[in-house]
């Protein structure tokens, strides 16, 4: 199942900044960006991704789980960032 493509709360400016923090590597900050809407679907990925980047798979897994997304090892965080990127871009 995809992340849908309406987020319900998260403004598309903050969640486009998160991904750009963790794409320069600053995880903690994109971090804190996502756990600030934690209902939505897409910072919920980004929550995702920002703890597989952390190294916290047991976490990252949790919020795949959340969102019903596989946690796939074999993609780089940085090109699951551009994918969630490309996401935004739509908006």
């Amino acid at each position: 199942m995809c992340v849908k493509d309406e987020a319900k709360d998260a403004p598309t400016p903050e969640l486009r900044r998160a991904v750009a923090l963790a794409l320069t590597g600053d995880w903690q900050a994109a971090h804190l960006i996502a756990q600030k809407y934690e209902d939505d679907d897409v910072a919920s990925w980004i929550h995702a991704v920002v703890h597989r980047m952390e190294g916290d798979l047991a976490n990252a897994g949790y919020w795949y789980r959340r969102i019903r997304r596989p946690l796939r090892e074999d993609v780089s965080t940085a090109d699951e960032l551009r994918e969630i990127e490309a996401l935004l871009a739509g908006r």
